[in-house]
This record gives C-alpha cells, structure tokens and sequence, in this order.
C-alpha cells in the first residue's frame, strides 16, 4: 500500500494513487454505506492565516471530492470570537481559490449552527446527559484527574434536568458573569481517555462575533461543535489530524446520543517540515514580536508567504503528492518542499540575467557607441516561450565572485590573462585590473574576441568558463532580497526555539543589475536569474522600484558541499 497521495497536477489527469484514506473510502462506495456519497470538508478555524500544512489538508479534503465526484465543503469553525476575525476568513478564501479549488456554494460556517447546537445541548439535558457547573476552570482541571488516575464528580453533577435547564437558559440570557459557569457533558469522570471526562461543550464569553455579533453570551466549544457540524452538512467522511484521534470517542458519544447523522472520522499524520515551525501560537508570536514582517513574509510558512516568495500552486500540490498520506508522525525535509518548486518553475520560468553584485567590465577593443542585439533562449525546457533579443554594449556588468586577481586552483571564471565567454556574447580576456584609492577593484579592463559571437557560425574555440552578464547602459536598477530557511536548525522546538533564529535569513542587495527586459516586471512575475536561481517581482515593487525576491537557489545551498575551484 503507498501512502503517495492521489494526483501529479491541479486538474486530475494523473491516475490516482491510493492510499489508507481512499482505501476507506473504496470499502464505503462498495459496501453502500453512505449510497455511494462522498462529502468532505475544509475546516479552518480562523484565527490565523493558513500555512504549508493547512495546503496539504486542502489539497487532501478537495482532491477526493474531484477524484471521487463528490463534494467539499469549506466551512469556518468560528467557535471563539476572543481570537476570530474577518481578516483570517478572507485570507482563508483566498489561499484555498489560489491552490486552484472552489466551494462553490458551500461556504458555511459553525455559527450557521448556533441555533442548532443549542438545541441540541437541550436535548441533552432533557435525556439527563448534560450539566451546568460552577467550578472555575481551575476547579475543572483539578477534577478531571489525570492520565493515571480517574477523575472526581462535580459536586453538581447531580442537578435535575429541571435545574440544569433553568440555569442553561438563564446562561443563555446573559445572567451570570463570565466564566462563573460552563454546560458539560455527563459521561464518566473515571473514563480512561480524559476527552470524556465531563467535557465542557459551552462556556460564558461576552465577546463581539464577526458574524453573529453580540446575539450569543454563550459559545460552543470546538468540541462540542465540531462534529455535529460536519453531521448537519451531511459529511461523509471527516479527515482530521491525528491529534483529533483520541477526540473521535467523544465525537462518537455526542452523535450517537443525538442519533443523528455519523460521519466516518479518519485521522492522518500533519505535516512536520524542517527548519520550520507550523504552530500557530509561535507564528503569531514571530509576527507580534517583529521577528518577520508580517504573515506574509516569504521566510513564513503561511500560503500567502510561500505565495509572495514565488511558489505557485502547482509546486506545492506536486509537494503534496510525494510526501503522502501517513498514519504516524514523521518529519519532512523542507528541501523536497524546494525541490518540487525548483521542478516547477524549471518548466514555466523564463531565463533572465541578472547581476546582484556587479562589477563594471569595459571592453577596450568594442566600438564606443556600437549595440548589437543577441538573441537568448527564454526557457530550454519549452521552445514554445521562443527567444528575446539583449542589448550588448562596450561596458557590462558581471558578478564580483565571477572575477579572482588571484584565483584558486580550478576556477575557471575570469582572471588576470584569462578568458571567459559571455553567455550569448562573445569571449573577453582579463588585460587589466583597476583599483581605487582604498585598494579595492573597481573595474575590469578587457579584450573581445569578434569572432567567437555566440551561435555564429565562426565561433569554434572554446573555453572553460561561460558567465552571466548585463550591459552596463541599458541595466535596470532593483533591490533584490535573497531570503533563506528562517531557523538554523532542523527542528526548532522547546522553550528556547526563538534563539535558534537564523540571523542571516534575508539579506537585501540594493544595486543590482538586471538585463532590460525585466523592466516591465510586475508583482508574481516569475523568472530563473541564470546560475543564480529563481526569483518572483515583489509586491513591494513600483514603476520607479523593481524588487525581487529569491524564491529558491538553483540546488539545496544547505547540502554539505565543500566548494572547491
């Protein structure tokens, strides 16, 4: 059995892959256990901004809907207010429209429910299987014992269903202060799964709904919501996390108690990605606390940095693809997360030049006021993107680690007395290297060779080096920002999971050179700096101010290579 996960691209054409959930699914449609229905659901709660692992449970909910022609639900567990907002819920909608997936009419939301969880929470009381307490939150944890020992009945645990329901409505009513009662479930305080011990499913909040206002004091818990939630909509199979799996029993004794509609809970592992945290308590904490600049910076893990970083859907569906489905915890690599974008944008990328530390080359023997334009390849991989012309003129840039005064063994880029082809241009030699008053080189003096132009038919000598280039009077100006992995370690956790920051995740280049056709870049533009790698036009750009980000170096920079010349 293959825990690959089902298709190779956004649209389906791949044959599915199985894996332990479809093989669940399959059992159901044979056995006609919910009449050959499939329905799933998306289930953010929105709090936060949605990361990496969140596109993996889309990717997941939404492409067994398509696979299977059934359904996918997205709907907002929007049980607490204190931390809810309209903001999340619009990023949610359009982080799962970017990855390519519509819920047409089913947007719902757990607040649609309020009515109807109340009811049911009557239903409950009057069947004597639900409570109103008045032990404080602490008083409830220290009752509830622990994962050795039972736990003890709340003194008013006991109360008539004629009790509970007067209490329960004048909650409801607004007359009690916060927090100074809860409504619990009456299952077994000696339970050994501590979920069904007495579980509070509402508690007292006087807080300001995004949606519903100031009509409830009281609000479900996100269990007690949950899977009566997906039970209304008619869920058939509802895919959690496996932290939900010990929750399952409790999920279990509601609906069957209300013998209503029972969804098929199944629980696969989360995504665990290295040199990366994937809590949201900690990637708020990162925001707050300026250690990024925002949810959408491009060294965070949230969809809408990965999105302004440069990746596209496509990469991170092809990333779901090869990582799977599991039953158990496992870490995942991040550079196979990189390598399926490097995959991607290899395809769709058009080649550029680009120079991000430049270095003025003048060609002593090129005609002063000559241009030539050369013809470049727009990508190697797809013919069908065609050619472009750039201009090439007597002064180039090239990169500064493209030039040694006194080179290593085996480099074989430009140096004194030696020679490099431009790419697409022509050979230079290294005549002459010029210095300012500090000592530092601020220009190099070179030779061309007319007869070795790229492509011409005369061209036959060779050399070892070929290096990018742009020409200096025709190079557009832009801030270039070469962000990395956000933690020096592979698995940033425990207290001191902050002082694991890596220091040197972005480092911003302001005079870089880029060759002329990317002046009319706009924000998303994608591009391959050749030997550099690729790298996405900021939103932060304007008409005056191109900014590009590195959205990924052309290998796995952290590999432990040893550079050698």
């Amino acid at each position: 059995m293959s825990n690959q996960e089902n298709k190779n691209d956004i649209n389906g054409d791949a044959a599915i892959r199985t894996n332990f959930i479809r093989e669940i699914i399959n059992d159901d449609l044979q056995t006609n256990k919910y009449n050959g229905k499939v329905q799933t659901r998306f289930p953010p709660e929105p709090n936060g901004y949605l990361h990496i692992g969140h596109a993996k449970s889309i990717c997941l909910n939404f492409g067994i809907a398509r696979d299977y022609k059934g359904l996918c639900n997205l709907r907002f567990d929007d049980t607490n207010p204190s931390k809810e907002d309209v903001e999340y819920v619009d990023s949610i909608k359009e982080d799962v429209h970017w990855l390519g997936f519509d819920w047409e009419d089913r947007e719902y939301y757990a607040s649609d429910y309020f009515e109807q969880l109340y009811q049911y929470a009557v239903q409950l009381i009057k069947k004597g299987k639900a409570y109103v307490c008045d032990l404080t939150a602490n008083e409830i944890r220290d009752y509830r014992g622990t994962l050795t020992e039972p736990g003890k009945d709340s003194p008013f645990r006991n109360r008539s269903v004629e009790e509970n329901m007067n209490l329960f409505t004048r909650m409801l009513q607004g007359e009690f202060a916060d927090g100074s009662r809860t409504m619990r479930a009456k299952i077994d305080m000696s339970a050994p799964n501590i979920n069904l011990r007495d579980p509070i499913m509402y508690r007292i909040l006087r807080s300001t709904h995004h949606r519903t206002g100031d009509t409830w004091c009281i609000y479900p818990t996100y269990d007690w919501a949950h899977g009566q939630s997906d039970s209304i909509e008619g869920i058939t199979h509802s895919i959690c996390t496996l932290e939900f799996e010990d929750h399952r029993p409790l999920y279990d004794w509601y609906i069957n108690e209300l013998g209503i509609h029972h969804p098929q809970q199944i629980e696969f592992a989360r995504l665990n990605l290295s040199y990366t945290v994937m809590s949201k308590r900690r990637l708020l904490q990162l925001v707050e606390e300026s250690y990024v600049k925002g949810w959408d910076d491009p060294r965070m893990p949230t969809i809408c940095g990965l999105r302004r970083r440069g990746y596209t859907p496509e990469s991170l569906h092809h990333f779901a693809d090869r990582i799977g489905v599991a039953k158990r915890e496992n870490m995942i690599d991040v550079a196979l997360l990189e390598d399926s974008l490097r995959q991607d944008l290899n395809k769709r990328a058009m080649r550029v030049m680009a120079v991000l530390r430049p270095l003025k080359v003048i060609i002593l023997n090129y005609p002063d006021d000559r241009v030539e334009e050369l013809e470049a390849v727009n990508n190697p991989e797809d013919a069908s993107m065609g050619t472009r012309n750039i201009p090439f003129s007597k002064v180039v840039y090239i990169e500064q680690d493209d030039f040694r005064e006194d080179p290593p063994k085996k480099y074989f880029r430009l140096s004194p007395g030696n020679e490099v082809r431009l790419r697409y241009a022509y050979i230079i030699k290294c005549v002459d290297v010029i210095k300012n008053e500090k000592g530092e080189i601020s220009e190099i003096h070179c030779t061309y060779d007319p007869e070795t132009k790229s492509g011409s038919p005369n061209s036959q000598r060779k050399v070892k080096g070929t290096i990018h280039w742009v020409s200096a009077p025709h190079a557009v100006d832009a801030e270039v920002r070469l962000y990395d992995r956000l933690f020096n370690v592979d698995n940033p956790s425990g207290d001191n999971w902050k002082e694991t920051l890596n220091q040197n995740s972005l480092e911003i280049l302001s005079d870089c050179k880029l060759e002329k056709s990317l002046n009319q870049s706009k924000p998303k533009d994608k591009y391959q700096f050749e030997r550099l790698g690729y790298f996405c036009a900021d939103y932060d750009s304007t008409d005056g101010k191109l900014i590009f980000n590195r959205t990924v170096t052309l290998k796995d920079t952290w590999a432990k290579i040893e550079k050698s010349f």
